[in-house]
């Protein structure tokens, strides 16, 4: 993600952000801008904008609840803005725990959706589009200890995600449990929209048989594949293949992950980008490990050059999180084949 500014004071930004901690300007994002914004009062009640050339806007209704700083034009009927109009169903707020896990869920929802409409992808909402639009449902488990659970999945536009996963606890116990190197938020929403978009750009477009060179034949049984994945180690060269080993499981997962990780790339190098980070590691002949990360991955030309800037770039920040003690900030090995698969979802995303 870009840095952003205060157009006030000049003062750096997070996309979470709300008020400006150097002028005290109250802030809120722009969609249609892309742009977090500086913002006034304006003379009806509403706020002028200052990044937008003072366009006027109103707060999203659910700033109310502290999950939200994106905003609505003043012009508009809607009372929320572009990334809460998703939502078709949010955590029980009579749980105390869940107000904070809503805010949690919501920060990597708006990420996610961050990047999904800087790639200009088909974003239609269930309002906009009830058989195939996009719809999130943010649902607790049911009190019984014996009842029924809820599994983070996706089914025809409806991504589900399991309000526990908000918890950091209880997502490290399950990311350990399952012998997983990573599990956040922002990558349950990142391959959930993965499984989203193989609907609506792979499926019914004509572009199945490439999809099945590159990924295999999604026609095989997938509640049989999940089963023996569960059952039995990954095959022991799935490195070389995929880039997880989940990744293994079934054609549709296989590309649910690449997809996610296509979207770590894509955000992590934009953010990059913005700093005008530089990898030229000493001693200084190691080149293949050199990378100025001086353009907008948005609009790269292929895979190549997303991945000439990547690979540098995520072994200095492993070498950053190493030492501070923490894990690495990308535990995975792109292979060649999995790199092919995420050429892919490049030209997939570009067409």
């Amino acid at each position: 993600m870009r840095v952003f500014t205060c157009q006030a004071c000049g003062q750096l930004l997070y996309f979470e952000n709300v008020r400006c901690e150097n002028c005290g300007h109250a802030l809120g994002y722009l969609p249609d801008w892309a742009l977090i914004s500086a913002i006034e009062p304006s003379q009806n009640g509403q706020w002028d904008a200052l990044g937008a050339n003072n366009h006027e806007y109103r707060f999203c209704k659910n700033r109310e609840s502290g999950v939200c700083n994106w905003m609505v034009p003043a012009e508009s009927s809607e009372a929320f803005c572009a990334a809460c109009r998703y939502n078709q169903t949010i955590p029980d707020l009579s749980v105390p725990e869940n107000a904070e896990r809503w805010r949690r869920l919501e920060a990597a929802k708006h990420r996610l959706l961050y990047t999904l409409m800087r790639l200009h992808l088909p974003l239609a909402n269930r309002q906009e589009d009830p058989k195939h639009g996009l719809a999130f449902n943010f649902l607790n488990d049911a009190p019984d200890p014996h009842g029924q659970r809820v599994m983070t999945g996706h089914d025809n536009g409806i991504i589900t995600l399991a309000v526990k996963e908000a918890d950091d606890a209880e997502r490290e116990s399950i990311r350990t449990r399952m012998g997983e190197p990573y599990r956040t938020l922002l990558g349950h929403f990142r391959h959930e929209s993965g499984h989203h978009f193989w609907d609506l750009l792979v499926r019914n477009t004509g572009k199945l048989d490439s999809f099945r060179a590159a990924f295999g034949d999604e026609r095989q049984d997938y509640a049989a594949a999940l089963k023996a994945h569960y059952n039995s180690p990954p095959p022991v060269d799935w490195q070389q293949r995929f880039v997880s080993a989940y990744a293994s499981a079934h054609p549709w997962e296989d590309f649910a992950e690449t997809w996610a990780h296509y979207l770590h790339i894509i955000d992590t190098l934009e953010t990059a980008q913005s700093f005008g980070i530089k990898v030229q590691p000493r001693p200084w002949r190691v080149t293949e490990q050199t990378a100025t990360i001086d353009f907008d991955p948005h609009d790269a030309a292929d895979i190549d050059q997303l991945i000439g800037a990547w690979l540098p770039l995520s072994f200095a920040v492993n070498s950053l999180n190493r030492s501070m003690g923490q894990a690495d900030f990308y535990p995975f090995l792109l292979s060649q084949l999995a790199i092919g698969k995420l050429g892919y979802v490049h030209d997939l995303v570009h067409s």
